[in-house]
């Protein structure tokens, strides 16, 4: 089969490789692909704000994200309208098609949420993102293609190393007032991706990628200080732009068969501190 990825940076990447060696043919979208052959993902300049022309693909994940200077509505509504008016102009449409979606979307919710939770008043950021997931799921309402959602918690992984970097450089502060943080590592968010694309059974639309632990931002520093062998840093004021005191649940992930790599911040942090991969490029 045929496999699009539409903003294939690293996460991207790493579901191409992923579907690479499981025998599919993949085709990366991304403004400025990297220089020089990349063994197993055929690259292609494209950006969907501007436009697109659709490929054919039997499976097809999106995943494009704001660059620096991208307005959140160009890039999670703009581009993604592009891609899906290419699909409808070219009377074809994939198999299964996943978007990849954020748990921003719950913006300052409090308490414990799962796919079920409603989001009374969603803000900016959140409210482009749930129009997004609109959209993407209203194009294949009724039609063959499995269309499915994952809402990503925050991702950490190869390259992605702000709290280990904080920690060394002793700019690390642990917050008086509780902080809870989700995560997921990048190489379990891809393979969350790649166990939705192709698991034989219809998936819902709609799933939480987290791990299986919501932890306090104090309690993910205090762990990688005593891994890095440093003094626990101190506590203080800490302002949050993103994010409220919420457990996100990956219930209903988990029970759909997929198991973590990297279950908890202490799994994930210790295999990220002996084995601190670059990104991909």
């Amino acid at each position: 089969m045929t496999a699009l990825i539409v903003g294939c940076g690293d996460l991207g990447t790493e579901v191409g490789l992923r579907l690479h060696a499981a025998g599919e043919w993949v085709i990366g979208w991304r403004r400025n692909p990297p220089a020089g052959p990349q063994p197993g993902i055929d690259f292609a300049a494209v950006d969907i704000v501007a436009g697109c022309e659709w490929p054919g693909a039997d499976l097809l994940v999106i995943a494009a994200a704001p660059g620096r200077d991208d307005g959140y509505e160009d890039t999670y509504l703009t581009g993604l309208q592009h891609v899906l008016q290419s699909m409808d102009a070219a009377g074809a449409a994939p198999r299964r098609a996943l978007l990849v979606s954020s748990t921003a979307v719950y913006g300052s919710t409090s308490g414990d949420v799962d796919e079920t939770t409603p989001i009374a008043a969603p803000e900016r950021r959140a409210a482009v993102l749930l129009e997004a997931e609109r959209r993407f799921l209203d194009f294949f309402a009724g039609s063959e293609t499995d269309a499915v959602v994952l809402r990503l918690g925050g991702i950490y992984g190869p390259g992605r190393t702000r709290l280990i970097d904080q920690v060394r450089e002793g700019r690390a502060v642990i917050p008086h007032t509780p902080a809870v943080t989700n995560r997921i590592h990048r190489d379990d968010a891809a393979a969350a991706v790649l166990h939705l694309l192709t698991r034989p059974e219809r998936p819902e639309q709609l799933y939480l990628g987290v791990d299986d632990a919501p932890a306090e931002l104090g309690d993910v520093l205090r762990f990688i200080a005593d891994r890095l062998g440093m003094p626990e840093p101190p506590a203080g004021e800490v302002e949050r732009t993103r994010g409220g005191a919420r457990r996100c649940s990956n219930a209903l992930l988990r029970a759909s068969g997929f198991r973590f790599a990297f279950p908890d911040h202490r799994a994930g942090y210790a295999h990220l501190l002996k084995d601190p991969r670059p990104r991909h490029p």
